[in-house]
C-alpha cells in the first residue's frame, strides 16, 4: 500500500470541521510560532528531533528565529534545515509510465482531502472531511463508501484495511468497498498503524476521558490494551513501531517499549509542556512537538 499527503497538506493549516488528528507531519513545514517581535534574541519554531539508533539519542534539528540588525534596521530569517514528512513512497509515474494517484487524485472533485491511500490491488481510497471515497478506473470516477465524518489516517496489511474515523477504527475487508466499526469507547479515532502481525490504534476513551492505546494482531478483531505503564493523558498523539521497538508520542516525552507495551520507559521528555508526535522513514524517528499533540 502507498499513503500520499496531498501537496496542500504540506502548506496549508486544517480548516473546516474535524477531529483532532496527529498523523500527517507533513505538517512540519509550517511554523508554529510567530516572529520575534522585539528582534533581541533568537526564538524557537517548531521542536523537532531525529533518532537514527532506535531511540538511545536524539538529535535537535529544530529550526530557529533569528534576528539581526543593519543599518539601524532588524529583520528577522529562519534556518529551516527541516524535512518535510512523508507516509509512503510516491512518484510521478508508475512502473508502466501512467500518472500515480497523486496526480490522478487531481479528478477529485472536493478540495478537502486529507490522505490518498493506493491498495495493493490498485485501488485508490481518498479520506477527507466528508468521509472516505473509491476509485477503481485511475480516478475517472469516485463513489462514497464511508459518509460518517471525516476519516484521515488509513493503513492496509495483509488485505485489511483499517482507518481513524470519528467513532473510532474502521475497518475494511474488501478493498475498501464496505466499513465496519472495530474499536468504539464512545471517542473518535485518533492514530492507526501498522507493526509486526497486526496493528495498532490511539482512540478516545470517553468514560475514563483518556487516550487509550492497544494493539491488534487478528486484523482488528480483538484489541488488546497496551498503555498500563504509561501514564492516563487526554493528550497521547501517536504511536509506531521501529524494529523491535514500540513509541509513542505522550505529553510527557517519548516512550519505548521493547516488550509490545507491557512496559515503557521514557526516552526523550516533553519541551514546553508540547506532545511529541512520531513519524518514521528509513527506520530514522522524527518527533515533532505540538500544541495539545495536535
Amino acid at each position: 500500500m502507498k499513503v500520499y499527503i496531498p501537496a496542500l497538506l504540506l502548506i496549508l493549516p486544517f480548516t473546516g470541521t474535524f477531529y483532532p488528528t496527529t498523523t500527517s507531519l507533513g505538517l512540519a513545514a509550517q511554523q508554529d510560532s510567530v516572529l520575534n517581535k522585539k528582534g533581541d534574541k533568537p526564538v524557537a519554531m517548531n521542536v523537532i528531533f531525529k533518532s537514527v539508533d532506535g531511540g538511545d539519542t536524539w538529535q535537535d534539528m529544530s529550526p530557529r528565529q533569528i534576528s539581526t540588525v543593519t543599518n539601524n534596521t532588524s529583520s528577522d530569517s529562519v534556518q529551516t534545515e527541516m524535512p518535510v514528512f512523508y507516509q509512503g513512497s510516491q512518484s510521478p509515474l508508475n512502473e508502466n509510465g501512467v500518472a500515480s494517484w497523486p496526480a490522478v487524485a487531481a479528478s477529485f472533485p472536493r478540495k478537502d482531502m486529507r490522505t490518498v491511500v493506493e491498495t495493493a490491488s490498485g485501488v485508490a481510497i481518498i479520506g477527507c472531511d466528508g468521509g472516505l471515497f473509491k476509485s477503481t478506473n485511475n480516478g475517472t470516477t469516485w463513489k462514497q463508501v464511508y459518509s460518517r465524518g471525516g476519516v484521515m489516517k488509513i493503513v492496509e496489511s495483509g488485505g485489511i484495511m483499517m482507518a481513524a474515523s470519528p467513532s473510532g477504527i474502521i475497518r475494511s475487508t474488501d478493498d475498501g468497498e464496505h466499513w465496519e466499526d472495530v474499536l468504539s469507547e464512545g471517542g473518535v479515532g485518533i492514530d492507526i498503524q501498522n507493526i509486526k502481525g497486526g496493528f495498532a490504534s490511539i482512540t478516545y476513551n470517553t468514560t475514563s476521558r483518556t487516550r487509550r492505546v492497544r494493539t491488534s494482531y487478528d486484523e482488528g478483531k480483538s484489541w488488546q490494551p497496551v498503555d498500563a505503564g504509561l501514564p492516563a493523558s487526554e493528550f497521547i498523539a501517536s504511536i509506531t513501531e521501529v524494529g523491535k521497538y514500540l513509541f509513542c508520542g505522550h505529553p510527557a516525552g517519548v516512550f519505548r517499549s521493547g516488550d509490545k507495551g507491557k512496559t515503557w520507559k521514557l526516552l526523550l521528555p516533553a519541551v514546553d509542556g508540547k506532545v511529541f508526535n512520531l513519524s518514521v522513514s528509513d527506520n530514522v524517528i522524527y518527533a515533532l512537538a505540538k500544541e495539545g499533540g495536535c
